[in-house]
């Protein structure tokens, strides 16, 4: 277990590594001293010193810096050098302190990040985020060169349903619904878990023609046998409700559900089928939990539910592709990441999902870990794969979060030097400070805040 979260650590180490390694090489490329290039925070481990760059790794091991020759790398300095007279000086002795402060250090303030031009500076500050898309294409291509990638194919239309009345036929492969692209299952799944009850203007594709139907989603009012769980891709259970059979027969949610009643499942259709046909007797769950296969016994209970059924099913198989179609659907990949973000942060802003899915460095390297352990099973490259899979969200979210416009921030800093760019002067020194520091203050809180959810998740 501590090999795994080893792993995780390094695989999170490595995301952030690119990110700053993305701020340091389009620094250096524009003139910019870089001071410090850190991996971590809090005291330092291990350093080393070459050229005008000071090379870190701290305590910490979450996070990062790029410290730039500036205002910020030189008040820090003379806080450190002069802290009782620090909040006397005037705005004037402040400069003519950093001023003597660089020429008593060697450095050469027309190397500074304050003294190039603002394209320059914003090609600096975007340039962490946009190496984070890099690394999650990278990551896809690899994923999509070994796998392939999970079209939106019908594979089973049933008897007299809406599906069948609009025409659709096993094999019809779905690209739009609703005006919305769908390049793979996970866009067409997603869509209908939010949108269940709204009916589906389908574009599909059959024998290489393109074609459209409409297709009402029938109101199912009836009494089923559930558990009390809710299953994401690959038969994993997301959530475990309060309450319920699979609660007091102790399922959890990151259990991996391999197999019912002796018979392997290979999607989620499979396991929904085989517990609403158990007519209450008891249901045997095989789990992936830590790496080991443990049996759980549960008893359904008959609920009333009601459901929107289109009548067809999309299990979302991979299918493998030419090395052009790898590198466009890696592409596709990313925009899917850097989509479902956006898409999550409106969600979560709008109640439609909880405060509880948000994780910190912690929770996301436990739930690394995780997922680690429970690959060992497949082997050595399935693990790799996975952790892949990870790092490849992982970076595109960390490129969309650092993009918005929150100060202290990359994007908060872009805002002002956007606003700079278009005033022909920048926001004054003073103003850009407070902002930045209530943001930081408000950065913190809500790290804080994330960082006690995901330790208390812990036992």
């Amino acid at each position: 277990m501590v090999l795994n979260v080893i792993l995780a650590i390094l695989v999170l180490s490595i995301i952030v590594i690119v990110h700053e390694f993305g701020h340091f090489i389009i620094a250096k490329a524009n003139g910019i001293t870089v001071v410090e290039f850190s991996i971590g925070f809090g005291p330092k481990l291990l350093h080393f010193k070459k050229g005008e760059t000071e090379y870190c790794i701290k305590a910490l091991p979450f996070g990062g810096a790029c410290m730039m020759l500036g205002d910020e790398y030189l008040e820090m300095n003379i806080a450190q050098s002069d802290e009782d007279d620090e909040d006397n000086l005037t705005q004037e002795q402040k400069e003519e302190k950093k001023r003597k402060l660089a020429i008593e250090s060697g450095y050469d303030m027309e190397k500074s990040f304050a003294s190039k031009s603002v394209w320059a500076r914003i090609a600096v500050i975007a340039a962490g985020p946009v190496f984070n898309f890099l690394l999650a294409f990278v990551c896809a291509v690899v994923i999509v060169g070994s796998l392939g990638y999970d079209p939106c194919d019908i594979d089973v239309v049933n008897d007299n349903s809406p599906a069948t009345e609009a025409g659709l036929q096993e094999g019809d492969v779905i690209t739009k619904v609703n005006g919305h692209k769908v390049t793979f299952y996970r866009d067409f799944y997603f869509y209908r878990y939010y949108n269940a009850d709204k009916t589906l203007n389908i574009t599909f594709e059959r024998d290489g023609k393109k074609m459209e139907t409409t297709v009402t989603p029938e109101h199912i009012k009836q009494q089923k046998y559930q558990v009390g769980i809710m299953i994401s891709e690959n038969c994993t259970i997301s959530s475990v409700s309060d309450d319920s059979p699979a609660k007091s027969a102790g399922l959890k949610s990151n259990d991996v559900i391999k197999a019912v009643n002796g018979t392997g499942m290979e999607n989620n259709s499979q396991i929904t089928e085989a517990i609403t046909s158990s007519d209450g007797n008891d249901v045997i769950f095989t789990v992936s939990r830590d790496g080991n296969d443990v049996d759980i016994t549960v008893k359904p209970k008959m609920v009333e539910v009601e459901s929107y059924d289109v009548g067809f099913e999309v299990y979302g198989d991979r299918v493998k592709v030419s090395p052009i179609g790898t590198l466009k659907y890696s592409l596709d990949e990313v925009g899917y990441s850097v989509k479902t973000v956006i898409q999550s942060l409106g969600r979560l802003f709008t109640g439609k999902i909880g405060f509880d899915s948000l994780l910190g460095p912690v929770g996301t390297v436990s739930t690394m870990s995780e997922i680690v352990e429970e690959s060992k099973a497949d082997g050595g490259f399935y693990v790799f794969l996975n952790l892949m899979n990870l790092a490849a969200l992982i970076s595109a979210n960390l490129g969309v979060m650092n993009l918005l416009p929150i100060p202290a921030l990359d994007g908060g800093r872009l805002v002002f030097l956007i606003i700079e760019a278009l005033r022909g002067k920048p926001v004054k020194r003073e103003h850009e400070g407070v902002v930045n520091f209530i943001g930081m203050v408000l950065l913190v809180i809500l790290m804080v805040v994330i960082l006690f959810k995901d330790i208390m998740a812990l036992f």
